[in-house]
């Protein structure tokens, strides 16, 4: 079964179906390729000594139906104790963790490998099965394209910190932001540039948060930021450095730098709100008034 040319949200139904390219060789490396974004996420193939292309092809034994993936992409092979993966000629390039494939490459475990607007995630070992199921797990809440949390694990954790402001009586904050004309991107470069500036804007963002903030990738170019215990002011102020932090960073794809701004919407918790939806709709009220503001802000 071919991947179609969409891509599928990571709070859709992960999928466990069992696609074996080939059947393993006694006592070979076997590993598996897991779909971690795209149509079909939670797909994996089994990969062995044998090659393996993949392709836009039939005759491919991972088919990868997009307008993006040549017909033969690349090629995975097996020698001298390691996996191989070579680009094809492919008109859009091969990439591992985001590099370039130049000529052929080394494919380890936890590697990334995106093929057209399809990411696969690459592990071999003595416990693929293990590790198989842990990332489908891990599949449920996290989104595949940014590594950031998904709108499924994003509304668990807005329920929880409403439950706890409700018995505790602590406030709390919900950023919102939105890129700014993302479609234009999108249409000047093409959805694999749409796609290089989510990943690196999520890129940007990990690791700059403090452990307990919950930041999410909650729609197509939309992210929402849960700050426990943090009032209107704080929200506002940190809502301020990520406007700026996103202005300041150099976005590129092939080479050629991408202006990137983001319209942010501040609310904080309010004791007459009932539900998360209130809060929610408050902050996201402030980020489309960020928008017909001139975009590039923040509204609270």
């Amino acid at each position: 079964m071919p991947f179609k040319d969409q891509t599928t949200s990571a709070s859709q139904t992960v999928l466990t179906e069992v696609v074996e390219a080939r059947a393993p060789a006694p006592g070979s490396e076997n590993g598996y390729l897991i779909v971690i974004y795209g149509h079909e996420m939670g797909r994996r193939v089994r990969v062995t000594t044998e090659p393996l292309i993949i392709g836009r092809s039939p005759k491919c034994e991972i088919q990868v139906d997009q307008e993006s993936v040549s017909r033969n992409h690349c090629r995975i092979r097996f020698e001298g104790g390691e996996f191989l993966v070579r680009d094809l000629g492919s008109t859009n390039g091969t990439y591992v963790n985001d590099n370039l494939v130049q000529e052929e490459g080394r494919l380890r475990h936890g590697d990334q490998l995106k093929v057209g607007r399809t990411i696969l995630k690459f592990i071999v070992g003595d416990d693929v099965e293990v590790e198989y199921h842990e990332e489908i797990y891990r599949l449920m809440t996290t989104d595949g394209l940014t590594q950031l949390n998904n709108k499924r694990y994003f509304d668990e954790m807005l329920d929880r910190e409403v439950a706890r402001a409700k018995r505790y009586k602590r406030s709390f904050s919900l950023l919102v932001f939105d890129i700014d004309l993302f479609k234009t991107v999108n249409d000047r470069f093409g959805h694999l540039a749409g796609d290089a500036i989510l990943r690196q804007l999520g890129a940007v963002l990990l690791g700059r948060l403090r452990v307990n903030d919950v930041l999410a990738r909650i729609g197509g170019e939309e992210f929402a930021l849960i700050t426990p215990e943090v009032g209107l002011d704080g929200a506002k102020e940190l809502a301020g450095k990520i406007n700026r932090l996103i202005g300041d960073t150099r976005f590129e794809f092939d080479g050629t730098r991408v202006g990137v701004t983001v319209s942010v919407g501040v609310a904080e918790w309010q004791p007459h709100y009932e539900d998360p939806s209130d809060l929610f709709k408050a902050a996201d009220e402030k980020m489309f008034e960020a928008k017909r503001n001139g975009r590039n802000q923040v509204c609270s």
